[in-house]
């Protein structure tokens, strides 16, 4: 699907930004973690930002290739988000947890990890419409409905030369249907109903931000 991208500006999203009750903001480039915060935490390789001016990306990427966490040291970590957010290509994407009437959740196997279906919003779509026609067309499930809102997560990327930044706003839904099929074109091999009591052991290999999506599914 073609998604609906733009230079990143705050105002033009129903879904917010997600900003840690601390006032931090996480992006994800893959399992590395870059972290927008007002005081320097354990763990993490710590970067000024002048409030003037803007840290370059090339220079943030530099440093993820090396430390695996770093983080942004601003007074106003929001602001510094923003300017950093800018020199990327804005994309909003949603998916979420599945669910049957037995508890089981759908979980897709892609690019040699367990995965959660998602897929880029069209224009003129809700997040939440978004969510269930990517569950439906990912996986071959019928999504009777579609639930609360889990969390929000940000991860970049490069695709073809171009860096670009997704938003994902992670649903429950239930489904209606337990028929899977994975949509192969979109390099999924597997698509399979979990039992709550596998998923711990299932997603040992996901994502950091599967593992966060389902640590808001659990409460």
């Amino acid at each position: 699907m073609q998604p609906t991208a733009n230079y990143y500006t705050h105002s033009e999203h129903e879904i917010g930004i997600p900003v840690e009750a601390d006032g931090s903001i996480r992006v994800w480039f893959a399992d590395r973690e870059l972290l927008f915060a007002t005081e320097p935490r354990e763990g993490y390789y710590v970067v000024s930002a002048e409030a003037e001016v803007p840290l370059a990306r090339a220079k943030v990427i530099t440093f993820l290739e090396t430390y695996n966490s770093v983080e942004i040291l601003s007074p106003e970590p929001q602001s510094a988000f923003g300017a950093f957010a800018r020199q990327m290509k804005w994309v909003e994407a949603a998916g979420g947890v599945v669910e049957s009437d037995r508890g089981d959740v759908v979980m897709i196997s892609r690019n040699g990890r367990w995965d959660l279906p998602k897929g880029h919003r069209e224009e003129g779509e809700s997040f939440a419409e978004c969510a269930a026609r990517e569950a439906e067309e990912e996986t071959g499930v019928k999504v009777a409905e579609v639930g609360r809102l889990l969390v929000t997560t940000l991860h970049a990327y490069n695709i073809y030369g171009e860096w670009e930044l997704k938003l994902t706003a992670w649903y429950v839904m239930r489904a209606l249907s337990r028929h899977l099929t994975p949509q192969r074109e979109e390099g999924i091999v597997r698509a399979e109903w979990v039992a709550p009591e596998r998923i711990e052991e299932q997603i040992k290999n996901s994502f950091p931000t599967i593992k966060k999506v389902f640590s808001a599914f659990s409460v």
